[in-house]
């Protein structure tokens, strides 16, 4: 059974220009792929008064549901059916401003525990400073890789697409990388960069993660992918 190692004793913090992943902290390299996201999704905490429930509009999958409103990071995002919030217990850390991931999976010690869906999705939102909408292309794809490094330090990351787009009128650009987790498993990540305005930028996260090698996900693929790529693309600003 795997066991969750010990938290970092400061809540690690993203540079300040643009958006980066936490640092993990000693000893954190080698863990496996349940155990990092068990520990950022335990960070991920809370109370912030600065989100709230609306509902989406009639376009788009998401259409209908619910949406996070992150005041902090001037955006909103669709919730999908299955996912729920997972900010409730703490301080979310600081290089996040809400979060919201897929219930009851991915986050037993194992499937002999009886959770024969391993794998899931997670979803983090957060802000930076100003990126011009010509650095656009280069600092989301930067930040794509520094996260897929962080969360799994022993894989390695393939670009798999790579697209400027464009949030409520605003320049933006959307990076989607084929994560190897260095133990036969792959996960999908997709980060959307938001160019707010001359001030601030705004990024949303996805993170669809591997299965564990048991039961109906035995090839290790990632679970949510396609609906990761629905949250990030509902992406709108307030």
């Amino acid at each position: 059974m795997t066991s969750t190692p010990p938290m970092p004793p400061t809540p690690p913090q993203p540079y300040a220009q643009y958006p980066q992943p936490p640092q993990p902290a000693d000893g954190r390299r080698g863990r496996t792929v349940a155990v990092v996201v068990v520990v950022v999704l335990a960070v991920l905490a809370a109370g912030l008064g600065t989100w709230w429930w609306t509902r989406d509009g009639d376009e788009g999958p998401l259409a209908g549901r619910p949406r996070v409103t992150d005041a902090r990071a001037g955006m909103s995002y669709g919730i999908p059916e299955g996912w729920e919030r997972n900010d409730k217990k703490g301080d979310l850390i600081g290089a996040f401003t809400s979060s919201i991931a897929s219930k009851g999976k991915g986050f037993a010690d194992s499937a002999e525990e009886g959770n024969e869906e391993e794998g899931g999705g997670v979803a983090l939102a957060g802000r930076s400073g100003a990126v011009p909408e010509s650095s656009l292309q280069r600092e989301t794809e930067r930040a794509a890789r520094s996260n897929a490094e962080f969360f799994y330090p022993d894989g390695s990351s393939e670009l798999k697409e790579s697209e400027a787009v464009t949030v409520d009128g605003r320049p933006a650009h959307t990076v989607a990388l084929v994560v190897r987790d260095g133990e036969g498993g792959t996960a999908h990540l997709r980060l959307t960069l938001v160019s707010v305005d001359g001030t601030r930028s705004a990024f949303l996260l996805g993170l669809a993660t591997p299965g564990t090698g048991v039961g109906p996900y035995a090839d290790k693929g990632p679970v949510d992918e396609k609906v990761v790529d629905e949250v990030v693309g509902s992406v709108r600003l307030n």
